[in-house]
């Protein structure tokens, strides 16, 4: 008798049932999974395509990004005839004014012969000291009094001797085919200004040195007024020398041994950015053109000064020549830094300081600060 393999039973309804649902359910979830996936991409290349998104927030920008350029004066703006002619060769849309000074001044007609700074004072300035913890203060008030408008993009940090070496439409343009802020920022292996007392909570290896005149995209100036952190060391540790009495008698080589002669605005920017792990974001120089000076005499060791600008400096050639540089050399890193932007290579610098009122005068009247061809920047890559 032939035996015959019994088959399974089939089965029942309700696993059957089970079984199609749990499958319904996989593939919609699989099917979800996809359309979010391509919501995702689509959104990241919408972002990437929009030449001026916000970096510090996850919603774009509505309407046209702004500079907005932070005024740090001592008391008045004694260039502001210059500066009233650069924005008025703008839209106002484009910018935002904002000016740091001396607590009471009102800018105003009897104060400014520009109507452009009218009423751009800041309401809770601080006291400034040349080489003191104040002037970080004060340029953390002016980006945080920008930051209040969503719109503002660029942050530039500019001096009351300070004047545009191009016109409003070449440095908009500059800026904003950028992603990238510009903070001038190197080793300081020469200076001994970096003190051990600021560890752990600031590394050496994390100290940085370079110019105050900085140019930030709106991350990295949320990031600079957000800290709470870092400033605070630098209040504490980094301190400019006592000044020497010569009418005492003093060991003057073990008194500038035992202090640290240390500038807060040279380094607080530069070694923040560097601790938080931005350097990779940063072009690591400044916009601003400063000629420096050597200058030593018996009692103290070599330092470096500003020249200031005079009448008879502001010559077209001497300005071209500025705007010629296209590259600067770190002597402590050995580094030679390229100017670029957008992966084109572009002068070096947009401002230049210091500058006397005879030296702005003959800008306006050489006419040197005038139109520039900006498709020449944002579409050459030599």
């Amino acid at each position: 008798m032939t035996m015959k393999k019994r088959l399974p039973p089939s089965s029942s309804p309700s696993i059957r049932q089970h079984f199609w649902l749990g499958l319904q359910l996989v593939l919609s979830l699989s099917v979800l999974v996809c359309v979010l996936a391509l919501l995702r991409i689509n959104s990241q290349s919408e972002s990437s395509a929009s030449a001026f998104s916000s970096f510090g927030r996850s919603s774009s920008v509505q309407g046209t990004p702004k500079i907005a350029f932070l005024f740090l004066a001592r008391f008045n703006l004694p260039l502001d005839f210059l500066w009233h002619a650069f924005f008025e060769n703008a839209e106002e849309r484009n910018y935002s004014i904002y000016i740091h000074s001396e607590p009471g001044i009102v800018f105003d007609e009897s104060t400014t012969s520009s109507p452009f700074f009218y009423g751009r004072q800041l309401r809770g300035s601080v006291k400034v000291a040349w080489g003191e913890s104040s002037m970080v203060d004060a340029e953390r008030l002016l980006l945080a009094a920008a930051l209040e408008d969503p719109a503002n993009q660029r942050f530039i940090l500019i001096s009351d001797s300070c004047v545009p070496l191009y016109n409003f439409s070449y440095i908009y343009g500059y800026l904003m085919s950028s992603s990238k802020s510009f903070v001038d920022s190197f080793l300081d292996k020469k200076e001994k200004r970096y003190n051990p007392k600021m560890s752990p909570a600031i590394p050496k290896d994390k100290w940085r040195k370079g110019s105050q005149w900085i140019t930030l995209v709106r991350k990295h100036a949320e990031v600079v007024i957000a800290d709470n952190a870092i400033f605070p060391a630098f209040k504490r540790y980094c301190r400019r020398r006592s000044a020497l009495d010569p009418g005492r008698k003093q060991n003057i080589k073990a008194v500038v041994q035992k202090q640290h002669d240390c500038i807060p605005d040279e380094h607080y920017v530069q070694t923040l950015l560097s601790m938080s792990d931005l350097e990779d974001e940063l072009e690591r120089r400044t916009l601003t053109y400063t000629l420096w000076n050597q200058s030593s005499n018996d009692k103290t060791r070599q330092s470096w000064h500003p020249m200031t600008f005079e009448y008879v400096d502001a010559s077209p050639q001497h300005i071209n020549e500025i705007r010629n540089i296209n590259h600067v050399y770190y002597e402590t890193e050995y580094r030679t830094e390229w100017c670029q932007c957008n992966v084109a290579f572009v002068p070096c610098f947009l401002f230049a300081r210091k500058f006397s009122r005879g030296a702005a005068i003959r800008l306006l009247n050489e006419g040197l600060v005038g139109p520039f061809d900006t498709s020449a920047l944002l579409f050459s890559s030599s």
